[in-house]
C-alpha cells in the first residue's frame, strides 16, 4: 500500500480508501468483516462510511455499516491502526431537526455516529451535502467545538459547488474556525466536469484533499458495457446508460481498451490509475461485495501509467 497526506493536514491515509456504502445492504456481517480484513491486510488504512447508509433500504433505520465498522474494530481491537471517515447531514431521526447541519442536529448525530462506531473519536468528520437552511458559520461553529473537545479531529465536506466550498473557507478564515481540509467528490474518468471546471483550482490553492467516489462510474470503466450488447434490467443499469451510454463514453472505452492492452490490466485498474495520477487527488473511495473485488481493485498500486497512456485517455474523455 501506499499513503498519501490528506490536503495540507499532516495526516496520511491509504492511497485507495474502501467505501462501505454496501455493508448492510448488498454485504452481509461476516463478508463485511472479511473484506475489512482483507483491506487493512494490504495495508488500507482509509475507511469511509456515513450516518445514513443504508436507510433506503427497507427495513434499514440508517447507521448499519457505521455499527458493522464499530463492531469489527472491537473484535479486532486495532482502532488506533484505522482512519475512520463518516458523514453527517441526510435525515437521521423525525422532527424538524432529524436532518440538516444546524448545531442541533450535527451534536447528536456526532454522538449516535461514535456510538454505533463504539469509539470516542472519529478521525474525519464529513457534512454529506449542504444545507441552504443553516449558515454556515453555524455549521463550521458546531465542528469547531466538536474538534476542541476531541470527538472529530479533522473536517471535510462531500459534494459542493465551488462557491459554497470557497463560502465555507472564507468563514473559517475570518471567524477562526475548523476549515473543511478534504472534499468528498464525484469525479472519474468519465465524468470530469463537476470537479475540473472550478473545484480543482479551489481545492488545488487552498490544499483541500480530494477524496473521489464513484471511481468506475458505476461499472461502466470496468469494460462490462458495450455497444451493441443486452443488458439485464435495473436501476443501476439505466443510470449507467442514461449517463455514459454516448459518443463520449464509448470514446472513453476504446481508449481503455488500448492502455488495457498495452498495460496487461483490467480496464479498472486502468481507470482508478489516471484518478491517481491527478494531482490533487488524496485517495478514491472503492467499493467491495467479495475479496476478489477489492483485491482486483487494490492491483492498481502496481501500475503507473506513461505519459503516452495519459494523453491517449486524456484525450477520449476531454470535457466537452
Amino acid at each position: 500500500m501506499k499513503y498519501r497526506k490528506l490536503g495540507r493536514t499532516g495526516l496520511h491515509i491509504s492511497a485507495l480508501g474502501l467505501g462501505a456504502m454496501q455493508f448492510g445492504w448488498t454485504t452481509d456481517e461476516a463478508m463485511t468483516f472479511t473484506i475489512l480484513d482483507a483491506f487493512v491486510e494490504a495495508g488500507g488504512t482509509f475507511i469511509d462510511t456515513a450516518d445514513i447508509y443504508s436507510n433506503w433500504v427497507e427495513g434499514n433505520p440508517g447507521g448499519v455499516s457505521e455499527e458493522m465498522i464499530g463492531r469489527w474494530m472491537r473484535e479486532r481491537g486495532n482502532r488506533q491502526d484505522v482512519i475512520i471517515a463518516t458523514k453527517g447531514r441526510g435525515r437521521m431521526w423525525e422532527g424538524p431537526n432529524g436532518e440538516g447541519l444546524s448545531r442541533a442536529h450535527l451534536i447528536r448525530a456526532v454522538e449516535n455516529s461514535l456510538r454505533r462506531l463504539q469509539t470516542d473519536y472519529i478521525d474525519l468528520y464529513q457534512t454529506h451535502w449542504y444545507d441552504a437552511a443553516t449558515p454556515i458559520a453555524e455549521t463550521l461553529a458546531t465542528l469547531t467545538d466538536l474538534v476542541q473537545v476531541g470527538k472529530i479531529r479533522y473536517i471535510g465536506c462531500s459534494n459542493l459547488p465551488a462557491w459554497r466550498l470557497m463560502q465555507a473557507l472564507w468563514a473559517s478564515d475570518r471567524l477562526h474556525l475548523a476549515r473543511y481540509d478534504s472534499l468528498q467528490v464525484h469525479y472519474n474518468l468519465a465524468h470530469r466536469a463537476e470537479f475540473e471546471t472550478e473545484l480543482r483550482e479551489v481545492c488545488a490553492e487552498y490544499g483541500v484533499g480530494v477524496v473521489p467516489y464513484s471511481p468506475l462510474a458505476g461499472g461502466f470503466l470496468t469494460g462490462k458495457y458495450r455497444r451493441d450488447a443486452s443488458l439485464p434490467e435495473s436501476v443501476r443499469v439505466r443510470s449507467v446508460q442514461r449517463r455514459y451510454f454516448n459518443e463520449r463514453g464509448w470514446r472513453i472505452l476504446d481508449a481503455l481498451d488500448s492502455v488495457a492492452q498495452d498495460c496487461g490490466a483490467p480496464h479498472s485498474q486502468i481507470a482508478l490509475a489516471w484518478l491517481l495520477s491527478r494531482p490533487t487527488v488524496t485517495s478514491p473511495i472503492i467499493g467491495a461485495n467479495t475479496p476478489l473485488q477489492l483485491a482486483s481493485s487494490l492491483g492498481v498500486l502496481d501500475i503507473v501509467l506513461d505519459e503516452t497512456h495519459l494523453a491517449r485517455l486524456e484525450e477520449a474523455s476531454a470535457i466537452i
